[in-house]
């Protein structure tokens, strides 16, 4: 790619994009007849995922990526992850009162086609039927009038006399006047390969790449998406559409902000979707988050849900939530699946979202306009704040079911990790900025859990954790950088906490020989008391002595803190890491805990102010093109 198209660009508007736009970005789009909400699609876009998360066949058959032909006596049914249209979501949320279930069908002799649809017990009621002895097009309608709770709609296929090919499945509806534009803004360092994957699954589909204006990969890491001959191959394929930024590495916060910044500026109405790098793109998902944004009462945040990388058929969760006062993020949604292989169920009650992760997330132009730009928190509760912050200014989020990617499953990332630093500061500044903080509470959460830290000999983590809320303590200056000294900070102080380091388990460092496994028995039923227990016990040195085997699943405080120097698997079930018990580490970190957690009581409400007054400047345009170095004339 021409090097100089990453260069910034500025104009006298205030407004402007920092790069040129592509042109079909500046304006909106005519709507044809029928908008497309979904496609039939038969199989995934990896070997890795399991065609039956499109479709489920019954007898001989061959399917491709829109194409499905059974053999006389087969039978399929797309009641399944990505085959199933969400009608209740359709019908809570847009002004879709009617959909249209076309394709194409090469009949041998007879087939027969049903429009089935369920209600939020599961319970299947078919809606439209037909008899077909003649190859062509036909179409099934169903009225979206009796979802609102739960359900959704799906097609069934029998080959009677002979073989039945099925092509061209569409879902549509009477389109909008106009159709929004759109761009995609993948935030990314680091992950060039990753990267460049997933901007070639967008290109790898004709439909969805002419639905999509622009696409900005905003590179800001040392190894370069643009140098991987993967991307390098698919640049001309977009023409026009594709523009590569590169900036220091602000986090997520700054490379998804950027792609807001730079689509805000060039057309006030268009919309953007949020894209991580590393996920296994599904392009269809593109084409169904956009058609619901089209389609939405009001200006809605469409999010898409997360299926789990390695375990490519498990849902992560269904829909997410905060509880700002727990200063917990990713709270299940009451009755919303989570964990749960999508072979086996569907969700088929409408569950709604507090906010959307951003693996993959549409953000309308009006939520933009209104509440201006994510706070520079780096990364970890960006996503949050902002789902929040558009939600207390009358725009909700919907995570639409039948529209994913696959991410990394975060059960396989160690708790015990750098990220910790800012999950703790940015909850702290979450929570100050959208609810009044219980001071009492919120210490008193702290100290039970950085308590456990610490009879677990994760002295690395108190540490990484303490440091979080003291950096919270210094107000909204610490946000001054957009996080560039508290990454390196936190990243390199974890140096000196030797458990904090990954081993290969072959050669750990001590001998293997000496390592005893010790499973865990059940969770304590009186915590607290067995907390305060192991505590004395580890202070006074009544702990088991040698050296105690832990598999990540008996990693639990509880069972860890018998022992005074143990090796446990590393969650990435790629290493391990030694704890030791340390009486003059934990006395130290404890004296500094109390000390921090006694300041953050006292000073919590002052703070809360500072950091509400400080909003309107951080998520100001002025504010970000500081930060990425952007000269207005």
């Amino acid at each position: 790619m021409d090097q100089s198209a990453t260069q910034a660009v500025t104009e006298t508007n205030d407004r402007a994009p920092a790069v040129d736009a592509p042109a079909s970005l500046r304006s909106d789009h005519r709507a044809p007849d029928r908008l497309v909400l979904q496609r039939g699609i038969f199989s995934g876009p990896s070997a890795k995922v399991s065609d039956e998360l499109y479709a489920v066949v019954k007898g001989r058959a061959h399917r491709e990526r829109q194409v499905l032909r059974l053999e006389k006596g087969a039978a399929a049914h797309t009641n399944t992850y990505f085959g199933r249209f969400a009608a209740s979501y359709w019908q809570r949320w847009t002004t879709v009162t009617e959909v249209r279930a076309a394709m194409v069908l090469d009949v041998t002799k007879k087939a027969r086609v049903r429009l089935v649809a369920s209600d939020i017990a599961g319970h299947r009621r078919i809606i439209d039927t037909a008899q077909v002895t003649a190859s062509g097009p036909l179409t099934l309608t169903a009225p979206l009038d009796q979802y609102v709770d739960g359900g959704a709609i799906w097609l069934e296929f029998d080959a009677i006399g002979g073989d039945l090919g099925i092509t061209e499945v569409s879902w549509t509806t009477a389109a909008p006047d106009r159709i929004r534009p759109v761009a995609i803004a993948i935030c990314t360092f680091n992950r060039a390969e990753d990267c460049a994957h997933t901007v070639a699954a967008l290109a790898s589909d004709d439909v969805v790449l002419d639905a999509i204006d622009a696409v900005y990969v905003v590179d800001q890491g040392t190894d370069l998406v643009a140098n991987r001959p993967r991307y390098q191959e698919v640049v001309p394929v977009f023409g026009d559409k594709l523009r590569y930024i590169r900036q220091p590495n602000l986090g997520g916060a700054g490379g998804f902000t950027r792609g807001l910044y730079e689509v805000s500026a060039a057309n006030e109405h268009a919309d953007v979707i949020l894209m991580d790098d590393d996920i296994l793109c599904e392009p269809e998902t593109v084409l169904r988050l956009n058609a619901f944004a089209n389609m939405t009462v009001e200006p809605t945040l469409v999010g898409a849900q997360m299926l789990f990388l390695l375990n490519p058929d498990y849902l992560n969760v269904g829909a997410e939530e905060v509880h700002l006062q727990e200063l917990r993020h990713g709270q299940k949604v009451p009755k919303a699946l989570r964990n749960t292989s999508m072979l086996k169920r569907n969700q088929e009650r409408r569950v709604d979202a507090g906010y959307n992760a951003w693996w993959t997330c549409l953000i309308p132009a009006e939520v933009v306009a209104k509440i201006g730009l994510p706070v520079p928190i780096f990364f970890q509760w960006d996503d949050v704040e902002y789902g929040i912050r558009a939600r207390e200014n009358g725009f909700v989020t919907v995570t639409l079911p039948n529209a994913a990617v696959w991410h990394a499953d975060f059960y396989w990332k160690d708790y015990d990790d750098w990220a910790r630093y800012f999950s703790t500061r940015n909850s702290l500044i979450v929570g100050s900025l959208h609810t009044d903080l219980d001071g009492k509470a919120i210490t008193r959460k702290l100290f039970r859990e950085l308590a456990e830290q610490l009879v677990a000999m994760q002295y690395g983590l108190v540490h990484t954790t303490l440091q979080g809320i003291e950096d919270f303590l210094q107000g909204p200056k610490v946000l001054q950088d957009g996080g560039i000294a508290a990454l390196a900070a936190a990243r390199g102080s974890r140096a000196d906490y030797p458990e904090t380091i990954k081993h290969p388990a072959s050669t750990p460092p001590v001998r293997s020989g000496d390592i005893q496994l010790r499973r865990a028995t059940g969770e304590p039923s009186r915590p607290m008391l067995v907390l305060i227990k192991r505590a004395i016990n580890q202070w006074f040195g009544r702990t088991q002595h040698g050296i105690i085997g832990v598999t990540r699943e008996d990693a639990h405080w509880w069972h860890v803190s018998l022992f005074d120097h143990v090796v446990v698997t590393d969650a990435s079930q790629s290493g391990v890491r030694v704890r030791q018990r340390d009486k003059a580490r934990a006395r130290q970190l404890l004296r500094r805990t109390i000390r921090v957690l006694r300041r953050l009581r006292r000073e919590l409400p002052t703070l809360q102010q500072q950091y509400r007054a400080a909003v309107p400047e951080l998520t100001s345009r002025a504010n970000w093109e500081r930060l990425y170095g952007i000269k207005p004339e």
